[in-house]
């Protein structure tokens, strides 16, 4: 896909009516990805493939998952459609960049799925999907340039422990900040403010410290904001401020990072320091 696709967001109003003038719509966005049959022949065929393997003992999303991943039923995982979810609705449909970059999806299907599991996809937003692409799901197609499969747990595991916080508190705390992210109000990862955040969630481990040292001081995580920042130029860059809010005293305490959100891949421009009000 190129760069001069259709956006998510609301029409540019300084555009007119050239497409090619419309900018590039990025998307970091954090949910599940579903792999679905788009019509009855599909299914169908997909039926005879699993019966002609050996399925005992076998759940049907085991088996589903076998089937697909062998690279004789290659074919078939090409005729899927890939629907990526955000707190349970369908939000985008997602089509690799590259062919061989199937194998990014297929990682996503999970012979055992859990609550926990989570996925996350980088890629550019193009048009609304046509009506017959997808039993009629009419979701912005995202073309994928990477994804991430993980559950809870692992992200848990993969973030790096200070050593003055025990495991079970900052296990907790890493649980509570992704929460927080994933459920902000319409977070599909599609504007500079949800990106960075999302980014943030996977990339920076030094926010569940920070919040991991507050929690252990009494205070409570009452506010995630994100702002323009004032070295924003030819760049987008972003402030994130975390607000902990003493449970005793009420005193607020605000730390911030600065994101960089102009390209595809978003980047950390400063680390986490005190947030004055300006």
């Amino acid at each position: 896909m190129s760069d001069t696709m259709q956006t998510i967001d609301a029409p540019c109003a300084t555009c007119g009516d050239d497409p090619g003038a419309r900018p590039t719509s990025y998307v970091y966005a954090l949910g599940r990805i579903e792999a679905r049959f788009p019509t009855l022949a599909v299914e169908k065929e997909f039926a005879q493939a699993s019966g002609r393997t050996d399925a005992g003992y076998r759940t049907d999303q085991q088996l589903f998952h076998d089937v697909l991943t062998r690279p004789g039923h290659r074919y078939l995982a090409r005729q899927l459609c890939w629907v990526f979810t955000v707190q349970g609705l369908e939000t985008y449909l997602l089509e690799p960049v590259d062919a061989s970059d199937l194998d990014l999806l297929l990682e996503a299907i999970r012979p055992a799925p859990t609550p926990g599991d989570m996925d996350c996809i980088i890629g550019t937003a193009g048009p609304i999907a046509p009506p017959d692409r997808c039993n009629g799901l009419m979701v912005p197609i995202v073309a994928v340039e990477q994804t991430y499969s993980f559950d809870r747990a692992a992200l848990v595991a993969a973030v790096p422990r200070p050593d003055r916080v025990k495991k079970e508190e900052f296990a907790a705390a890493v649980e509570d900040v992704v929460e927080r992210i994933v459920q902000l109000a319409d977070n599909a990862g599609a504007t500079d403010e949800h990106r960075a955040l999302n980014y943030l969630a996977l990339r920076y481990p030094g926010i569940y410290a920070l919040a991991a040292d507050a929690f252990g001081r009494n205070h409570s995580l009452t506010g995630v904001a994100v702002r323009p920042s004032g070295l924003s130029g030819t760049r987008r860059i972003v402030e994130v401020i975390f607000s902990f809010t003493h449970r005793a005293t009420d005193v607020v305490e605000r730390s911030f990072v600065r994101v960089d959100v102009t390209e595809l891949f978003p980047f950390l421009v400063s680390k986490l320091s005190p947030y004055i009000e300006r």
